[in-house]
């Protein structure tokens, strides 16, 4: 183990959470593990070795747990996030119809409706708090109501979302003050999120009539909440307020964005693969096993730097450098393999559709205010307050 290089730094500071990329680059530096002693984690800094694991499940497990903390990781465990197959391949059939990219074409028009309203009503303001006012709009109006869930549980999910990925990291004082809003949640899931209180047509519901054909245990429609609360919440609104931001940043890509529309998954691709709303998860290694060389040992946790991996100099030229004529469609910010966000068509879609409105209606942004966003599981923007230029 004496060839692993160590490190001590503390990855869930209020500084490193804000900006950890300096981070990263020190840990790629120092090759393809890194032993961060303070948490006891086999971290995994660059693209091939974090790709490499996340399509390798069975000896990269899930199942004992994918946070830092071991007491979250016992008590999360067979969650479709913490479990591997066949039991992982059972719950994400059922969880992934509704999400399937053919059945975007269902959800479309509504969520293009709103875009316009909200886009047209921001813009003709000139200027807008992006998080709360544009960001959250269509998941908070459109997403709730897919899920089905009833109206006293769609005014805490923001809440009770954040709160959530907060246990993400270690037993530290955020997981420890986001510890009632989770067992509100769980509370909620089990009692208040239940048939005859949620949307018979709702996402929710589907669930639990799964559950009824046999397909998923019962008492696994609860814990599934989750998948559909928190993934379809702060991940997409922390990657549209991103993309907004690094637009501002870079006028001349707005631009080339406007002129040329064919870019647009492009250049969402270019923002997930900068800004990646999710910067890790952890899995277990259920074997002896050689990573970049590396030996480790079965039982080792190993965190899979998904923000790191991205901006690997190995792997991506000039990787700091927003740029829309990129193409990275091989980024890792929705993971690879089993564990791919299910998500990840309806956040494409939700972040597409508002690109392509605000190039209709804006010639450029100015940032006049932003707060970073400090959470154990989470990277982004709290705040981001702009003023926008209308397009002639």
């Amino acid at each position: 183990m004496s060839r692993i290089p160590v490190s001590d730094v503390d990855l869930y500071t209020e500084q490193a959470r804000a900006d950890p990329y300096r981070i990263y680059a020190g840990f790629r530096s120092l090759g393809p593990v890194v032993h961060l002693s303070r948490h006891d984690l086999y971290a995994l800094p660059r693209y091939d070795e974090v790709r490499a694991a996340l399509t390798d499940w069975q000896t990269f497990s899930s199942a004992r747990g994918v946070f830092v903390d071991p007491e979250v990781n016992a008590q999360l465990e067979g969650i479709t996030l913490c479990s591997d197959p066949p039991e992982h391949t059972a719950m994400r059939s059922v969880l992934g119809r509704p999400l399937r990219q053919d059945r975007m074409r269902e959800v479309a028009p509504r969520i293009e409706a709103e875009a316009d309203r909200v886009v047209e009503r921001l813009v003709g303001r000139g200027g807008f708090e992006v998080v709360t006012e544009l960001a959250e709009y269509l998941p908070m109006t459109v997403v709730s109501d897919l899920v089905g869930l009833p109206d006293q549980g769609r005014e805490k999910m923001l809440e009770w979302a954040e709160a959530i990925w907060n246990t993400q990291g270690p037993a530290d004082g955020r997981a420890a003050a986001a510890g009632p809003a989770v067992e509100e949640f769980m509370a909620f899931a089990a009692t208040g999120a239940v048939p005859g209180k949620i949307d018979p047509g709702g996402w929710a519901a589907q669930l639990y009539e799964a559950a009824d054909r046999g397909e998923i245990p019962q008492d696994k429609c609860p814990v599934m909440m989750l998948d559909y609360v928190t993934p379809s919440l702060d991940t997409t609104i922390l990657a549209i307020a991103n993309v907004v931001a690094l637009f501002a940043e870079n006028p001349d890509q707005w631009n080339l964005l406007r002129e040329d529309r064919s870019l647009l998954p492009h250049a969402i691709n270019e923002s997930l693969r900068l800004e990646s709303p999710v910067p890790q998860f952890s899995r277990v290694l259920t074997e002896d096993h050689e990573i970049g060389g590396v030996p480790l040992s079965a039982g080792s946790r190993v965190a899979l730097l998904y923000a790191s991996a991205n901006r690997d100099e190995r792997h991506y030229p000039d990787p700091e450098r927003f740029d829309i004529t990129r193409r990275p469609s091989d980024h890792l910010a929705f993971g690879r393999g089993e564990h791919v966000c299910p998500g990840m068509h309806l956040a494409r879609l939700e972040m597409g559709v508002l690109l392509e409105r605000l190039a209709d209606r804006v010639a450029r942004f100015e940032i006049r205010q932003r707060r970073p966003m400090i959470n154990n599981g989470l990277r982004g923007l709290d705040y981001l307050e702009v003023a926008v230029e209308p397009a002639t």
